[in-house]
């Protein structure tokens, strides 16, 4: 598909610079086939029935952007996604200008030798700490992984607010930014209104924040990211499926890893990379429901969101939120999409 359908105009004081506070006081569009509602994400509780099963992504964010420099050039690191115990693929500033064998020394003295360079535009880089160790001086030393349409320094504030309340998992570079809006006391509602919560984990990569730069869908490629589902996940959630229940994905990462372990209308239990690239026409296996945030213009997360509910009536949604003064992306509002019918 062109690319250019999935455009549309936000106003740049649309963009929330910080999260609504309590989590739970963000607004929620609830996107039905028909229409849409304005609610509160507090309202979630009364949009559920028992016997639903709510997929959450317990991924910690890693403070994963790195400071330094070579020599006297500054240089700015984005882990990506780990390759063993020291190396990682990075998006690196000024990324031509490092060379194999160059050094990189990051703030609070951890090192980067940089190894490769790949077409996609990662470095390859090994740093002089692996392990714990090595995750640990990245907790110590980098700064949170703000979306680049957040136009300010990360502060410490940031580290609270940029991770879930259930996060368990090092390994992402990105917020599954639904899962925000979701406290404690939330969650215990969920428990009361019948509905069961379920984890999968889904490393979200750097690219997440890449544009789409292609005219045609067919041309974009996507970074691999990995997850995984575990034989418990997927046995409730086919044992919800067979009873009636339906399966709400709370974030785009959980509804791409369900999707990445679904085959046969089953969720199977799954580990390793996934590279899926949801655009309208896709037909859905395993979500019925999703809850996830407002996305860019021209992203993969809108054309997902599209592909889920329609492309014409999301774009309608999207004019109503803008209209409404709904707040867009990470830190912004929700929306809670049922599933158009299958093309």
């Amino acid at each position: 598909m062109r690319t250019d359908l999935f455009d549309f105009e936000l106003p740049a004081e649309r963009i929330a610079a910080r999260p609504i506070t309590p989590r739970d006081g963000a607004r929620l569009l609830h996107v039905t086939r028909e229409a849409w509602a304005d609610r509160a994400v507090r309202d979630i509780p009364t949009l559920l029935k028992r016997g639903d099963v709510m997929v959450f992504n317990d991924t910690r964010v890693l403070p994963a952007r790195l400071l330094g420099q070579r020599g006297l050039v500054p240089v700015e690191l984005l882990l990506h996604r780990p390759v063993d115990e020291a190396a990682w693929d990075v998006f690196a500033k000024p990324g031509k200008r490092l060379k194999p064998g160059q050094v990189v020394t990051l703030q609070g003295g951890l090192e980067a030798e940089v190894l490769a360079k790949s077409d996609e535009g990662l470095v390859r880089v090994r740093f002089s700490k692996s392990g714990a160790d090595l995750i640990a001086a990245f907790h110590a030393t980098g700064h949170m992984p703000l979306p680049p349409y957040i136009r300010r320094a990360d502060d410490a504030q940031d580290r609270a607010d940029y991770q879930t309340v259930y996060a368990a998992h090092d390994g992402s570079v990105a917020a599954p930014t639904a899962g925000l809006h979701f406290t404690p006391e939330l969650l215990k509602a969920v428990d009361a209104a019948g509905a069961k919560r379920v984890h999968v984990t889904l490393h979200v990569g750097a690219g997440t924040f890449l544009p789409v730069k292609v005219e045609d869908t067919d041309a974009h490629t996507m970074h691999a990211e990995w997850a995984e589902v575990s034989a418990e996940t997927a046995d409730v959630i086919n044992t919800a499926r067979r009873s009636g229940g339906r399966i709400i994905a709370v974030g785009t990462t959980s509804l791409r890893t369900l999707e990445s372990a679904a085959t046969d209308g089953q969720v199977q239990p799954f580990s390793g990379d996934t590279a899926i690239f949801i655009t309208p026409g896709y037909r859905f296996k395993a979500v019925d429901v999703l809850m996830t945030n407002f996305h860019l213009p021209k992203s993969t997360l809108f054309m997902l969101v599209s592909a889920f509910a329609g492309l014409d009536h999301m774009k309608s949604a999207y004019a109503h939120a803008i209209r409404s003064g709904y707040r867009f992306y990470s830190y912004g509002d929700a929306s809670w999409l049922e599933k158009a019918p299958a093309p």
